[in-house]
Formats: C-alpha cells, sequence, structure tokens
C-alpha cells in the first residue's frame, strides 16, 4: 500500500522531473558534466595534492639557510631546521637525568647471558616523567672502545639482537657483534606493530598495531610515537656521556630502528657517528607508509636527504638492504574491531636510495660530508661491510665471534616488558591530556578580552596560526571561478541548481543552491549554507525528494521560509578515497580543511556575486563533520556571519586522545581525524572564540553518541562566558533537545531568523 507520505514524495519527484529542465542560472554558464560529482572532486583534490607533494620538494631549500663558511658556522646556521625537527616528532619534554638501574626479579638475574668479552644486564633507565626506557646493556669486560646504541627493528626484541632469542640472523645481530669488537652497547626496545593491548579493554579492543595506537593517543598533543623513541635514545646518550664523555658516541639501526637512529642524531649533535639500515630513501610516498610514520609537515621541510644534512658534518653510514616487509595492519577479529589505517613497507631499488643519498650528499657538497652508501650483501640487514665501516670509523676492527652463554629464564617473558613500555607511554598521553587545558590558557594569554575591538584585534594572530600551523595553508585559489549551472529541482517554494565552481586546475567547488521563487527584483535574501556530515552529499539536505532521518531536509525547509541555501559537497566521502587525502596533505603541511577552505572561499565569493544575495548576511549550519566544518571554517573564513555546530561540539581534545572513554575516536575508524598539537592551542571553546563576536549556536541531542551532555556543557559554558563577559552574550546560545544526532531545526531556526534579520514567512 502507498501511504500519502509516498503519494507526496512521488508528486515531488515528478513535478522535478518535468520541471527541471537542466537550464542553467541567469549569469552562468550551462553545467554539463556528468557522473558522479562528489566522486569527481575528491580525484581532482588527490591530483592537486600530488603535484604539491612535487611541487614542495623542490621548495623546501627556500627553507633552510645554509652558512657555509665555516663548520660552525653550518652547525648554527641549521639550528632551527634541527629546532623544527623536534617539534614535529614530537621530542620536545624535558628529561630527566637518567639513573640505569638493573631490571632482576627472584627468578631471573640482572645478568641474562655473557661471552668471554662481554656481559648482558637488562636495564631501565628513566626519560620522563612516568616513561622509562628498556632493554640489554652489553658491557665489555674491558674498558670500552665506544659507546653504541643499537636500535633493532620493532618486531625484534633486544634479546634477538644480541643473540639470546632466535629470530633475527647470525650475520645480523650486529648488537652483539659490536660488543664483541669492544663497544659497550645500549640496545632498547622498541614498541612493535601488533595489536595485543590496543583498545580500550572496557569497551573495544582494535587492529591498530601498537604504535598507531600511541599515534592516535599522542598526535593531537603535539607528540608522536618516534619522538618518544628518539628521546629514549638521547637520555641513553645523557647517560653515556655522564659515565664518560670522553668516547665517541655512535647509533646505529634497522627499519623502525633506523628511522629513530637517523632521527635521533639528526637533532643531537652530540653523536658522532650513525648508520641507518633499512629506512633511508625518498619520501614523497609517505602516504603509503603506516600512519604512525605520518609527520605533519614533514615533506613541507624535510626528506630523507634534508634529514641527513643535519647530521654532517658528522658521519654518517646508509645502507641499503631488504627492508621489513609490512602489508598492512593485523587483520580485525571476531573480538578485536577494524579500523586500523592501512599502510605498507616495501624495499625501495638501490637506484631510488642512491638517488636520495646523492641529493643529501650534495646538499652539503661545501663541508665534503663523510657520507658512505653500502650495499648490503645478499640484502641482509647490516652486513659485514657495513659494521666493519662502523666499528672502522669508531677506530675499532671486527673481531671474531665468541661463545654466548645464556641464562636467560625460560620464563621470561617479553611480553610484559612490552606491556610495561606501552602503558607508560599511553599513560603519557593521558597526563598530556589533562595538561592540555593550561597549556592551552598559556597559549592565549596574549588575547586581550576587555572589549569586542580589542578581542577582534588581538585573535588575528590566533586566526593566522589556526590556518598556518594547524588546519595547513592551501595556496590562494588560482583560477577564473567559472560558475556552471543546471536546474535539477523545481517545488511550488523554489528552484534548485547544481552548481560547480573552480578553485585549481584539478579542484573545484560544488553544491546545489536552493533559490526561492518570491524574491523580487532588486532584493537581497540572506543565505544559509547547509553542511552535510560524513559520507554525505548535496542531496540529502536539499533535494526535495530527499528526507534522510539526520538532515530533515534543512536546506529545503529553510528555502520554504525564504532563505536563499546552498548545500556544499565536502570532500569527507568515499571511505579510503578521501582518507588517503589526509595522509597526503598532512606531509606538506596541509589538511582535508586547508582545501575546504578555498572552495568555502570561493563559494562566499560566487554566492556574494549574485543579485538577490545580501554579502553580509552568508550564514553557515553544519551537522556532524559538517559541524565539524562549521567550527572550522567561519573560524578562518570572515566571510560567514555566523555559525550553527550541529551533533559534533564537545570536548573535542577528549573526543580525540582519550584512552578511557568509549566515546572516543581512538577506537573508531576516523584515523584522519587527528590535527597535531591541536590539543595545546585549540579546543572547541578556543575555535568559537575566533567566530566570536559574531553570533554562534549549538544544537545539541541528549541522545547524541558524540559525546555526553556533560563534555558538550563543560566545553560550551567557556564560550558564553567569553561572549557575557565582552557584554555579547545575546549572540550565544545551546538548544538541548530530546533526541539523537540529528537537526532539530527548532531553536537554530528561529537563531537564524534573528540574527539574519529574516521574518518567517506565512
Amino acid at each position: 500500500m502507498i501511504t500519502s507520505y509516498a503519494i507526496t514524495m512521488i508528486e515531488i519527484t515528478l513535478v522535478t522531473m518535468t520541471v527541471a529542465d537542466n537550464q542553467p542560472l541567469e549569469g552562468t554558464q550551462p553545467l554539463t558534466m556528468q557522473g558522479d560529482l562528489a566522486e569527481q572532486m575528491v580525484a581532482g583534490i588527490d591530483k592537486f595534492l600530488m603535484r604539491q607533494i612535487d611541487e614542495v620538494k623542490s621548495q623546501r631549500e627556500a627553507r633552510w639557510n645554509r652558512d657555509f663558511s665555516s663548520i660552525d658556522n653550518y652547525v648554527k646556521s641549521v639550528e632551527p631546521n634541527r629546532q623544527k625537527l623536534k617539534k614535529i616528532i614530537g621530542a620536545v619534554d624535558p628529561r630527566e637525568k637518567p639513573v640505569m638501574q638493573l631490571l632482576a626479579t627472584t627468578s631471573q638475574p640482572a645478568l641474562i647471558g655473557e661471552s668471554e668479552r662481554f656481559k648482558i644486564i637488562a636495564v631501565r633507565w628513566n626519560v620522563l616523567r612516568g616513561v622509562d626506557a628498556e632493554g640489554l646493556l652489553l658491557e665489555p669486560k674491558e674498558k670500552p672502545l665506544a659507546n653504541v646504541i643499537a636500535l633493532p627493528d620493532c618486531d625484534w626484541t633486544p634479546e634477538m639482537l644480541v643473540g639470546l632469542a632466535e629470530g633475527v640472523p647470525k650475520s645480523s645481530q650486529f648488537a652483539k657483534i659490536l660488543a664483541e669488537s669492544g663497544c659497550r652497547v645500549l640496545v632498547p626496545m622498541l614498541l612493535d606493530r601488533s595489536d595485543e593491548f590496543s583498545g580500550i579493554p572496557e569497551v573495544r579492543m582494535v587492529n591498530q598495531p601498537h604504535r598507531e595506537f600511541i599515534y592516535r593517543a599522542s598526535y593531537e598533543l603535539g607528540r608522536n610515537i618516534m619522538g618518544y623513541e628518539v628521546q629514549k635514545v638521547l637520555s641513553g646518550v645523557d647517560w653515556f656521556l655522564n659515565e664518560d664523555d670522553s668516547l665517541s658516541i655512535g647509533v646505529i639501526g634497522y627499519g623502525e630502528g633506523g628511522l629513530i637512529a637517523f632521527y635521533s642524531s639528526a637533532i643531537d649533535i652530540r653523536i658522532d657517528l650513525t648508520c641507518v639500515s633499512g629506512y633511508f630513501q625518498p619520501r614523497e610516498n609517505l602516504w603509503r607508509e603506516p600512519i604512525y610514520r605520518n609527520i605533519w609537515s614533514l615533506l613541507y621541510e624535510f626528506g630523507d636527504a634534508e634529514i641527513a644534512s643535519l647530521i654532517a658534518p658528522r658521519k654518517l653510514i646508509i645502507e641499503h638492504c631488504n627492508f621489513p616487509e609490512v602489508s598492512g595492519p593485523p587483520q580485525p577479529s571476531q573480538n578485536r574491531s577494524g579500523g586500523a589505517a592501512p599502510g605498507i613497507i616495501t624495499t625501495p631499488s638501490y637506484d631510488l636510495v642512491k638517488s636520495e643519498f646523492d641529493r643529501a650528499c650534495e646538499l652539503v657538497k661545501p663541508l665534503n660530508p663523510d657520507f658512505n652508501l653500502i650495499l648490503s650483501e645478499d640484502g641482509q640487514p647490516v652486513c659485514v661491510s657495513t659494521l666493519r665501516k662502523f666499528i672502522n670509523n669508531l677506530n675499532g676492527e671486527l673481531k671474531p665471534d665468541s661463545e654466548l652463554k645464556n641464562y636467560l629464564s625460560r620464563s621470561f617473558n617479553p611480553r610484559e616488558r612490552l606491556k610495561r613500555q606501552y602503558q607508560q607511554l599511553l599513560d603519557h598521553t593521558q597526563y598530556l591530556m589533562r595538561e592540555a587545558e593550561f597549556r592551552r590558557a598559556e597559549f592565549w594569554s596574549k588575547a586581550d578580552a576587555s572589549d569586542v575591538a580589542s578581542w577582534e584585534k588581538s585573535t588575528e594572530w590566533y586566526r593566522d596560526y589556526l590556518h598556518n600551523e594547524v588546519i595547513g595553508y592551501s595556496p590562494l585559489a588560482n583560477t577564473p571561478i567559472n560558475p556552471r549551472t543546471r536546474c535539477v529541482y523545481e517545488t511550488d517554494s523554489f528552484k534548485g541548481y547544481e552548481v560547480v565552481l573552480d578553485v585549481y586546475p584539478e579542484v573545484f567547488a560544488y553544491g546545489i543552491l536552493l533559490v526561492p521563487k518570491d524574491v523580487k527584483d532588486n532584493e537581497r535574501r540572506p543565505v544559509v549554507v547547509c553542511q552535510h556530515g560524513l559520507e554525505g552529499r548535496p542531496q540529502d539536505v536539499a533535494d526535495p525528494s530527499v528526507n534522510n532521518e539526520s538532515y530533515h531536509q534543512f536546506a529545503c525547509k529553510l528555502a520554504e521560509r525564504g532563505f536563499v541555501t546552498y548545500a556544499p559537497q565536502n570532500p569527507y566521502i568515499g571511505g579510503d578515497s578521501f582518507r588517503v587525502l589526509v595522509r597526503k596533505a598532512h606531509p606538506i603541511k596541509q589538511s582535508l580543511y586547508s582545501i575546504i577552505v578555498r572552495q568555502h572561499e570561493r563559494t562566499i565569493e560566487w554566492l556574494s556575486s549574485l543579485p538577490f544575495v545580501d554579502k553580509d548576511r552568508i550564514a553557515f549550519y553544519g551537522l556532524s563533520y559538517g559541524g565539524k566544518t562549521a567550527m572550522r571554517i567561519p573560524a578562518i573564513v570572515k566571510g560567514y556571519c555566523l555559525s550553527i555546530c550541529s551533533a559534533d561540539f564537545n570536548e573535542w581534545i577528549w573526543k580525540n586522545a582519550s584512552a578511557r572513554h568509549p566515546y572516543s575516536y581512538m577506537i573508531t575508524g576516523e584515523y584522519e581525524m587527528f590535527e597535531f598539537d591541536l590539543g595545546n592551542t585549540f579546543n572547541y571553546s578556543e575555535l568559537s572564540g575566533l567566530i566570536c563576536p559574531r553570533p554562534f549556536m549549538v544544537e545539541r541531542g541528549h541522545f547524541d553518541g558524540v559525546a555526553p551532555d556533560e563534555w558538550v556543557a563543560y566545553e560550551y559554558a567557556k564560550t558564553k562566558r567569553r561572549y557575557d563577559l565582552l557584554g555579547i552574550g545575546e549572540l550565544t546560545e545551546m538548544e538541548v533537545f530530546n533526541g539523537p544526532h540529528t537537526i532539530n531545526g527548532v531553536g537554530t531556526f528561529d537563531f537564524l531568523h534573528r540574527h539574519l534579520n529574516w521574518e518567517k514567512n506565512p
């Protein structure tokens, strides 16, 4: 049986098919594009970002100021770049003075092995507040030749690297070989790529590698798993120098250990010799690698060649060998949900590695750098020729293998150590999360809230910081706007037009414009930009034949009230097709919102040019991911005269970084949500501060699973207080209704009528 509602929908559809004749809006060209325009838009953004990745490589040198007049002057001249690298990998916390402790139990002494030349001791040393490093110390029985930190790939245990456990070929047990040759060797353990502890046990376990789970918890707070592990290495350097500062210090690593060795040496000039095996290569395909390697703004300033230039004029050995192959994260299972980010590691060709190595040598050619590239024998990590070169640079020589006595207890379980190390890092991120509000207060201390004018003037710096350092600055639109339209809907109240506007050669903005039929000649109406959420389309909010249960045709209903409405297509659609855009954008210091900013600037430019639009009354109203947009775009784009955030406003830092709450993005598939260091700079109350003194509203359903009411109320209270203290409390409000994750369209519609100065149509 067909209900009356169904009949209405059919009638509307028939009217649409009959009357909507694809004619363009007056003053625009016909829109002739066919197919899925949202999919085409995302594909165009992908092409744009790939072009940007290529272009940024040639622009890097402008961000350096190398002085080759002397070695000292060179080191000083690259110090700003060194500090930038420290910041973007999150190696920024002050380290504690390290105390090396022996690790022993009643069943396992600290001495777990020895040969005629060295002892192997289980150790722990303190690094940061609540964070220790653990591993093995190989102590020579005679005076050490040098101090070395040996870093295995993260899926190798320290015991494998010293020959006490199976898993690493004898020829690649480089920690043991270096100890045999007279070095004191410290072998830290690294978090592995398994997912055993990842998740919130009381809520949900996930298939994210341990490294990704810590990445998620730390990224929003300006830290990263690699920064933590670099800090552990540098704490080992601190200890070496406290013990005997007359000995040379070397670092050597393979795979993920090669990455940590490389970055450690780049940011700490106390390291004399570095060997990187199974890591070095061009980084333009960083977006393909595991997400825990995806560093904000890395490629904007650094490729591997530029990082190597921070090691110059010190000694660097690069070994090309078989990389640790990674095909992706662990597979989800019945007891462990999906959501981990894709990411692979494959072995590049020797020629590709050599091309980046040659580029590194060219960057520091005037220093005559002592850089060496070695092709591994049989592809094995850290081959004999590499180790011989490393030892020779320490003024020693390789010595033959000696018998190793293994005292490791059969009850020894590296899993317990892994769990401790994982939990300490996770706990540190939660400490940073609790401290974030105080860091934000320090960051915002220069904002002047004495009156509205002072607030607007003093927050311009923060707006620029948000755009440049958090959202990321895409180039200004550089093509004619070239508006193309076609009429696709017509009802008794309005006409609907599909719209395409050019932004870059590869990128366009797309949406649906609804124009009320009763607009009079020379009349200028207010506009409400109605933004859909995740995987949404303009049709979800602006097609009169579609009644999505989350959006309730709110663009249509507002058009029926006499508002001009525009529903843009945002690019968060297509699953991994759009998520990979973020992976490409972040290393070049951009994000999805960088491009969305430019699309909305173009949108406002075009809307403002229409003869029936009042350019001073263009409002923004977004639901869910559209609510995220409502917090970010009007904070940057001042052409929006007000903003309404629906079904998203909350304590955003807890939402992203909490390892306790069921609402956390830590345990969902939204791996693209994290914005580097946002927790120490902008929460939602600070973002609303950049919308202030323009009107701002929050729409919230009691049963919205985005966050609990208490989070929303806590964060909004800070927004409300700011408006009140500035004497403009009437310009903000929050409506809470008994409902789910949806447009309610009651208080928000009244808010629009009031602040856009538009009376309701009868």
